[in-house]
């Protein structure tokens, strides 16, 4: 399965509003399920897939079949990997993050799910996330199934690489640096100490499924929600848009949040758009909520 690349609106979509209060009113009451997209890190300086400039547009992303099944394709995803992960690890959260987090804090959350898999709600001090997509601080081997932290992995890397710090053209979403094939060179890719297997980031890449478990336990999330908070995401791909059919089939409210039109518009009661760190900070500041807490360490 290749990336979806693009979405094309319906001209009947609702229009969006800049009026936070809907998102508000909604959290005041409590009982709001956060489902969150790559548009919430922007501000982190992470880019997202498909708004304005987004990776999309000069990027296709690793799929699963290319990575197992083509060892040079391989090479290329860890040297690019490798070198994005410095700059991915050092993100760390913004505003929106810090208002979600404070929401949670105060008790109007049931939970977070998040498609993005750069850890930065739980850096906020986000509890009880769930990672849709995984997360890129994880490495698992194809073989043996043994995980282990990223960083372990980062630094045999860097040990089988002397020198090798090429300057990137851009980051993507998936920590994956923009890197000509020159660049990557005879990049040294390393195994599992375990078994010797492949090792591969503990996400799921385009053309693999979210884990089946994953994802009942999402639509459980959704069954017990009051309402469901779309967070910065375009929901072009089924892996989130699901969950939103899913909340509207059941008469749930859906709340989005985003700038752009989304591809589950149709089933939103409203779509607010605003910047997300702007919004989220102006709807804390209506419910008295101080967004500064949590932790930020990663």
């Amino acid at each position: 399965m290749r990336p979806t690349l693009s979405w094309t609106p319906a001209p009947d979509l609702p229009p969006g509003t800049t009026d936070p209060r809907p998102v508000a009113d909604a959290l005041g009451a409590g009982g709001v399920l956060v489902l969150s997209g790559a548009g919430l890190s922007t501000e982190s300086g992470i880019p997202d897939y498909r708004g304005e400039g987004g990776s999309l547009s000069r990027h296709t992303p690793m799929t699963y079949q290319d990575f197992t099944g083509d060892a040079q394709a391989r090479r290329r995803y860890w040297a690019r990997s490798h070198l994005g992960w410095r700059t991915f690890g050092r993100a760390r959260p913004n505003a929106g993050h810090r208002a979600v987090a404070a929401f949670g804090r105060h008790g109007l959350l049931t939970g977070v799910i998040t498609q993005n898999v750069d850890g930065l709600h739980q850096a906020a001090g986000s509890e009880g996330v769930v990672e849709l997509h995984g997360s890129l601080d994880r490495v698992v081997c194809l073989s043996c199934g043994t995980f282990s932290p990223r960083r372990d992995l980062a630094r045999r890397l860097h040990e089988a690489n002397p020198g090798f710090d090429p300057v990137a053209a851009g980051i993507n979403p998936d920590g994956d640096a923009d890197l000509t094939d020159e660049q990557v060179g005879d990049f040294r890719v390393v195994p599992c100490t375990v078994c010797g297997g492949i090792l591969k980031p503990d996400v799921v890449f385009f053309g693999e499924s979210v884990p089946p478990q994953r994802v009942e336990h999402c639509r459980e999330l959704v069954r017990a929600a009051t309402t469901l908070l779309v967070l910065g995401s375009s929901l072009t791909v089924m892996s989130g848009l699901r969950f939103v059919r899913q909340a509207a089939q059941a008469g749930t409210p859906v709340l989005i949040v985003n700038r752009d039109p989304t591809r589950g518009d149709r089933y939103a009661a409203t779509r607010v758009a605003l910047p997300l760190g702007t919004a989220l900070t102006t709807v804390a500041d209506r419910l008295g909520l101080p967004v500064d807490g949590g932790s930020t360490a990663r």
